[in-house]
């Protein structure tokens, strides 16, 4: 379609399921001064509808595929209490999302659900083994309207997305159930991802929600930076452009067409003061506020964008940023996982056609556990889980305790690093080291059973949600001085502001000042190798997934390496691993973090 046509509105559907749920809270709002009919929402009487119409906008962000209720502490939300006290929270599941969501909707006739990108990929194994067709499923019945891309939905290329959204059996794995495939019922917005060849957008830039002479145009972004953090492979022909350009260039188009309530989707995010999903962002105290690119990208975007849907970052915020002209403008982020949605009301001025920016409130609420489940979510759920169990419910190990995924250094890291370390030394015994990128951790092993399986077993479908993209362990040769680079290369040039941090393997260690700025926080003269100092002169065989062999993450060196080898792909690689160092009688130990001494 051309860049600037207007596309025609999906068919929505009408239907709206409302269950009793009960939510947890925090406001946010821009201070009100409307007239007394403001928030009206009724409307119509003989005197037609009034001029204020509140529109609710119900949001939420990174779900990655998330049916089931995530496990250990991706599972849970910190709640800040009356007393400044804090407690953690249960929270996500589909089978919740969904009750919270159609129970939010109750009374607002008026009332829009929007998605801030990576609604699939590095999905556990009951979406991800399908190629993400049970998320989007999932998304239909939740009566989501729209969605930005982010960077995980170019995981498997830009026509396997064109896939999601238009339908159509998988075109290696073919169709999953007797019924075809049918996409997304809402539209991916991608705004700023261009077709090299022909310059335009390779899906809808925007979209326009109307009910009653009520319109709000929708524009969606992901990440300028997205080929930074997916597989070259993943972004073949494609262009990312800024992300404030684009929205600004869209902000006009919709101008011209006379919607003037303009909300940005945008895959990009912030990182806030506070830990609690209810912290108070404009406060003047301590812990309060937000920082990170999705600052800038506020305070730049154009005045005619009335509210901002951000992601990405995984965390919570109800926040306002000035926009160019000096007037506050809510951003929100729900985390991510599903744990979160927000619930924002825009005041539509029926005269102008604008949003009463100054009675904009927003609050994010969490979805608990403690309502009753959608029936048609646990029969989606338990319709896949019957395909995926005799691959997922494969134990592949055992474990003593939680192995956590947190930490600059985390111990799911470290286990990782040693079965590629294991598995590269199975391929060629010269290997002397592994490196693995901190996003491919997606999350931890937990002792408890999920399942049947019993305390401590870690099953296939465990290891998938760790370890979901199907990258391929590679072996390289570097130099050693380049592989001081690598390492400085953590918190230098792109990763200067926010580091990432590798996690090794056995045998290799160091201290990060983090005291110090940009590549003078990797100690050079602490990096040991088996106790010994790196030679600069000297080959070492490294083991890195592909992803971080292709240059991912801003690690340019390590796209330089020489002597390739591909091996198998990572998860096969933990696999082989767990299964020759663990039993039910002996079940491994989560490693100590201490390979990288932190002087902070």
């Amino acid at each position: 379609m051309s860049a600037t046509s207007q596309p025609s509105p999906r068919h929505r559907r009408t239907l709206r399921l409302v269950a009793a749920a009960a939510g947890l809270a925090t406001a946010g709002a821009l201070a009100a001064a409307l007239p007394a009919d403001a928030h009206e929402s009724k409307g119509g009487g003989h005197h037609g509808p009034s001029r204020y119409q509140d529109v609710q906008l119900l949001s939420f962000n990174d779900l990655h595929g998330n049916l089931e209720p995530p496990a250990g502490s991706s599972g849970r939300v910190t709640e800040l209490q009356p007393d400044g006290t804090t407690k953690t929270v249960d929270a996500g599941g589909v089978e919740y999302l969904a009750t919270h969501l159609r129970d939010a909707r109750k009374g607002h006739p008026y009332s829009v659900t929007a998605a801030g990108g990576d609604m699939v990929g590095a999905s556990p194994l009951i979406s991800g083994l399908f190629h993400d067709e049970p998320t989007i499923e999932a998304l239909n019945k939740l009566d989501l309207d729209v969605t930005s891309v982010g960077n995980h939905e170019f995981d498997e290329g830009a026509k396997e997305l064109a896939r999601l959204q238009n339908g159509g059996c998988h075109p290696t794995d073919g169709c999953y159930t007797d019924k075809k495939f049918k996409g997304a019922d809402f539209p991916y917005l991608a705004a700023n991802v261009l077709d090299e060849k022909t310059g335009k957008p390779i899906l809808r830039p925007y979209w326009v929600w109307k009910k009653n002479g009520v319109k709000i145009g929708f524009i969606g972004v992901t990440l300028e930076g997205t080929p930074d953090v997916v597989s070259a492979e993943g972004v073949k022909g494609l262009k990312f452009k800024d992300e404030v350009e684009t929205i600004d260039k869209y902000a006009k188009v919709l101008q011209k067409q006379g919607v003037k309530s303009i909300v940005a989707l945008i895959h990009e995010g912030g990182f806030p003061a506070s830990g609690a999903y209810n912290y108070d962002c404009d406060s003047a105290g301590a812990g309060s506020g937000i920082s990170g690119p999705i600052v800038d990208i506020a305070k730049n975007i154009t005045p005619a964008v009335d509210a901002l849907v951000t992601g990405h970052t995984h965390n919570a915020y109800v926040c306002t940023i000035p926009d160019p002209s000096g007037k506050p403008r809510m951003v929100t982020s729900a985390a991510s996982f599903g744990r979160l949605y927000t619930d924002t009301t825009l005041t539509y001025d029926r005269v102008t056609g604008d949003i009463a920016r100054t009675s904009v409130k927003s609050a994010n609420h969490v979805v608990t556990r403690t309502v009753a489940k959608a029936p048609d979510m646990t029969a989606l759920i338990g319709r896949w889980n019957t395909l995926a169990a005799p691959i997922g419910n494969r134990p592949i190990g055992y474990i003593s305790a939680d192995v956590p995924s947190t930490g600059t250094e985390s111990p799911m890291g470290d286990l990782i690093a040693d079965a590629q370390l294991a598995y590269g030394k199975e391929l060629d015994p010269e290997t002397d080291l592994a490196l693995m990128n901190p996003g491919g951790v997606r999350a931890g092993l937990t002792y408890q059973a999920t399942g049947s399986e019993g305390d401590g077993v870690v099953t296939y479908a465990e290891g998938f949600t760790v370890q979901p993209f199907s990258n391929t362990v590679n072996l390289q040769d570097f130099t050693g001085a380049q592989l001081v680079q690598v390492l400085k290369e953590q918190v230098s040039g792109g990763n200067s502001s926010s580091p990432k941090v590798l996690q090794p393997s056995s045998g290799l260690t160091y201290t990060l000042d983090l005291t110090k700025t940009g590549a003078d926080r990797v100690v050079t003269d602490s990096i040991r190798l088996n106790g010994a100092a790196i030679d600069p002169a000297a080959t070492y065989r490294v083991a890195t997934n592909s992803f971080l062999a292709g240059g991912g993450d801003g690690f340019t060196t390590l796209g330089q390496g020489t002597n390739d080898l591909v091996g198998t792909d990572d998860l096969t690689a933990l696999e082989k691993y767990m299964t020759a160092n663990s039993s039910a009688s002996s079940p491994i130990s989560p490693p100590v973090p201490g390979r990288i001494t932190i002087v902070s």
